[in-house]
Formats: C-alpha cells, sequence, structure tokens
C-alpha cells in the first residue's frame, strides 16, 4: 500500500514538472510573434488599398506590394518611393490604413531617444546589429487621414511618431532576427521575431 502511494505520489510530481515546464515553455515563446513577409501581385493587394494608393499616393514611383503574416494577424504593405526617400504604407486586411513608415539612419533618431533604444538592445541582447530602422506615423483617433499623410511626407518630428527597428541580436541560441517597437521617446513598445521570407525580400 505505501509502494503504491509512493508511486502514485511520484507520478502526480511528474506530470505537475511536465506541466509547468511546458507552460514556462509557452510563456517563453509567447513573448515574441514572429513574422514573415513575402512580396506578391497587384492584383492580391486589397482592392480598397490599391484604390487609396492611387489616389492619395499619384505621386509614388516603383511601387512593390507585400503580404505581412504574424501569429496575430495579416497585413499587406505597399513600398516604394518619393522625392528620393524610402517610404512604406501598411493596411489591414480589408484595406484600411494603419501606418505609413519612412526609411531613415541612425543619425536621423534625436540623441536622448537613439541612448535610450541603444540602452533597451545592449540589456537584451549580448551582440546586436541594426538592419533597419523605420520612422512610424500610425494612425491614430487624434487626425485624419490626410493629416497623417502630410505629416509623414513633411517627414516631421511628432509626439507621436515610432520608430520599428529590424535587429539582428544575439542570444543563447546565436544570433536571429528582431522587429522592434519603439515610442518617440525611446521606450520599448513591443517586438517580434522575423522569419525567413518565401519570396525575394527586396526592400526597395
Amino acid at each position: 500500500m505505501i509502494m503504491k502511494l509512493v508511486v502514485f505520489v511520484m507520478s502526480r510530481y511528474k506530470l505537475l514538472s511536465l506541466s509547468f515546464l511546458l507552460l514556462f515553455i509557452w510563456s517563453a515563446s509567447a513573448q515574441y510573434k514572429y513574422e514573415r513577409e513575402h512580396r506578391i501581385k497587384k492584383n492580391q493587394f486589397p482592392a480598397e488599398a490599391r484604390a487609396f494608393i492611387a489616389e492619395k499616393l499619384e505621386n509614388a514611383r516603383k511601387i512593390r506590394y507585400y503580404r505581412e503574416t504574424d501569429s496575430t494577424k495579416v497585413s499587406y504593405e505597399a513600398k516604394f518611393k518619393v522625392d528620393k526617400l524610402h517610404y512604406s504604407v501598411e493596411f489591414d486586411e480589408k484595406g484600411q490604413l494603419e501606418d505609413i513608415e519612412i526609411l531613415i539612419k541612425e543619425v536621423d533618431i534625436p540623441d536622448e531617444t537613439f541612448s535610450a533604444i541603444a540602452a533597451y538592445l545592449e540589456s537584451n541582447f549580448s551582440n546586436y546589429r541594426l538592419r533597419r530602422i523605420q520612422q512610424q506615423y500610425p494612425v491614430n483617433e487624434n487626425e485624419t487621414v490626410e493629416e497623417t499623410l502630410r505629416n509623414a511626407f513633411q517627414n516631421l518630428l511628432l509626439p507621436t511618431i515610432r520608430y520599428e527597428i529590424m535587429v539582428s541580436g544575439k542570444k543563447d541560441n546565436g544570433f536571429e532576427d528582431y522587429e522592434i517597437l519603439f515610442d518617440y521617446s525611446g521606450e520599448f513598445i513591443k517586438m517580434r521575431k522575423s522569419l525567413p521570407v518565401n519570396y525575394d525580400h527586396i526592400l526597395y
């Protein structure tokens, strides 16, 4: 009887240990969303988004269309050049504008903001390389779409902008690619891992 009790307790202990282990692994993986982007044809882009581009972005040149997926959503992105600057415009599945981004360099970020971003990266990676920096203008309830467009194409530094940074960061398992979002002051917002693309990932 005692032996059966010991076996029962040990089996329950192993079961609980396994449950805690699985919960820990799930929690760790849930910290990151996994992003994958691939190029698509124009006719695969949402019709409403295509109409928006034709109406609002008539000066855009060399437009390329992409579909982006992560663990929670699907979005669409058009990338193009205007006045020698590289832009990307992101839409949801229904073709509604979500944000506008401009490709920038480290020197384009205010010093205090970049210091805060660098401090976050240094504390979360043993080593890292910046691969891409974009200045993001998200659509918000306090301004119209036309105002968001004007702010983005005038490249204004506003408290509502964000910085989306692609980083090749080293942790215990070596280097992996991450897409990290920071606010105007350099405060961390969110992070997601970037998976290898399915098709030629031509940025611009």
